[in-house]
């Protein structure tokens, strides 16, 4: 009798962690079907019918009470994340780039890269084709916090 209830208890917690913390169509759920229908064959073949029907019946009331309390809201909010991110991504005001402004790109636009303005490095895109490093550039278009340039 003990070795069938430490395999209706191994196969609950199997599938407990099937359900909770592994999920999908894994290892754990089949091992935890596997150990409750070795309960129950187990139970039938060396304990006889009587105990093989209440060893079922009792496995049938086991995974419909665990899939309740899993399927209940409480249960999830519990194991929810409560935590709240507050904050927010601010561009860099500390660089002013305008359109028409000139600079020499410090990398290679492929089609983003670095380009000097005065004493600021910025991040840019070509607007068209790739730019080699070294190349002087002009800014066209300021779009999204995205610039973009065009070689002169």
């Amino acid at each position: 009798m003990g070795f069938v209830i430490t395999l209706i208890l191994l196969g609950l917690l199997l599938m407990f962690a099937e359900i909770l913390l592994i999920p999908g169509v894994g290892i754990a759920g089949v091992l935890g079907l596997l150990s409750l229908g070795g309960s129950c064959f187990y139970a039938f073949t060396q304990m006889g019918t009587t105990a093989g029907v209440i060893v079922t019946a009792v496995n049938v009331v086991l995974i419909v009470a665990l899939t309740v309390w899993v399927l209940r809201a409480k249960t999830w909010k519990r194991l929810a994340l409560e935590t709240n991110i507050e904050s927010k991504a601010v561009p860099s005001e500390s660089v002013v780039v305008a359109v028409g402004d000139r600079g020499r790109a410090v990398t290679r636009l492929a089609p983003m890269g670095t380009v000097r303005f005065g004493e600021n490095a910025v991040e840019v895109k070509a607007l068209e084709g790739l730019v080699d490093s070294g190349t002087d550039v002009e800014v066209v278009l300021i779009e999204d916090n995205r610039i973009y340039v065009r070689p002169l």
